[in-house]
């Protein structure tokens, strides 16, 4: 069912796989529309057109790292249920592996291999691509080059895996029922999120994720966070802060959200705002809510899931609550 689209999604990946800081404008242009829609994290933010997309985030990342390899772990397709299962998308996620060998973002290079952690949306209309979310952990580039913009996190950094199945990698079409069990598995998680948000007497956090969750749950989150393994250990490292030290979330929705086999994701623009209430992160407290701009890439072990990768613009985040990370950064180099 969506051969033709995961092909286009491949040849996309081959040539730019050859593009140089010269080339790759005419590369994008070969299978992305005149007028397609490109959204980054910050500071690459809302693009359009191959033009405008190479100029702001590929030149510069081709001039700043040489022999660049996509190390991609999970590749997958879908027909997007937000869009009446009618708009085909592809979703892909791994690293973009290179040798750091000049300033990135007035990030220092280190002559060594760094790796670009991404998820990548692309919807495929007529053979070419026409809407696209890329996402990357601009942190966790800056936590290889030795810069540490935030306070230590709770979780883990490190160099994140791919599913610890070792199937992610979906270049032939998966059986319809194994992705409509994968989506309604994780539509029952965000239902029991906003089903335990309404109770008088809601489920402990253990009994929540037990519904949904194996217990040896893995959660790949960003740098800033970190990433977490069972669910006691993510209560601890991620949701209680999160859960504690911000107030009046407001959950807008998502622009995708597609499943294949045993592989799931979505993304917003934003998917929520929250507004800090102190300590989170590191922050002060804020009275400005705070857009959260998030990818999150599922697998599906049964009947619950089992690993989460997750990509929140933290760039974007700080930046609303008055902290440019960029902009500290290349003033503390001068």
């Amino acid at each position: 069912m969506f051969q033709d689209a995961k092909a286009c999604v491949r040849a996309h990946y081959a040539a730019l796989s050859k593009a140089d800081p010269n080339t790759v404008a005419d590369v994008l242009a070969q299978t992305m529309t005149p007028d397609a829609t490109w959204r980054g994290f910050h500071p690459f933010n809302d693009q359009s057109g191959p033009q405008d997309v190479a100029a702001t985030f590929w030149t510069p990342f081709l001039n700043a790292m040489s022999r660049v390899q996509r190390r991609e772990d999970i590749f997958f397709a879908g027909d997007n249920m937000i869009e009446g299962h009618k708009g085909q998308w592809v979703v892909s996620m791994g690293h973009l592996m290179g040798l750091f060998d000049a300033p990135f973002l007035g990030i220092p290079p280190t002559g060594k291999i760094a790796m670009l952690r991404y998820a990548e949306f692309n919807k495929v209309e007529d053979g070419k691509i026409t809407d696209t979310a890329f996402y990357c952990d601009l942190l966790h580039l800056m936590a290889q080059a030795g810069v540490s913009p935030l306070p230590p996190q709770t979780g883990a950094e490190l160099v994140q895996p791919g599913p610890m199945t070792h199937d992610g990698l979906l270049f032939d079409d998966a059986a319809p029922k194994d992705g409509a069990k994968t989506l309604a598995v994780i539509e029952n998680m965000m239902d029991s999120i906003n089903r335990a948000n309404s109770l008088d007497h809601p489920p402990t956090p253990q009994e929540e994720l037990a519904m949904d969750w194996h217990d040896d749950m893995l959660w790949w989150g960003p740098t800033g966070i970190g990433a977490t393994y069972t669910i006691d250990r993510y209560i601890q490292q991620h949701q209680q802060p999160f859960r504690t030290q911000t107030e009046n979330r407001q959950f807008y929705g998502h622009l995708c959200r597609i499943a294949e086999g045993h592989y799931g994701a979505f993304f917003g623009r934003p998917n929520l705002s929250i507004t800090p209430i102190g300590g989170y992160l590191g922050m002060p407290a804020s009275n400005v809510p705070c857009d959260m701009r998030v990818i999150d890439v599922y697998r599906r072990d049964g009947d619950k899931l089992a690993e989460n990768w997750i990509f929140i613009d933290m760039l974007h985040f700080l930046k609303m609550q008055g902290l440019d990370v960029l902009e500290r950064m290349g003033s503390l180099r001068i």
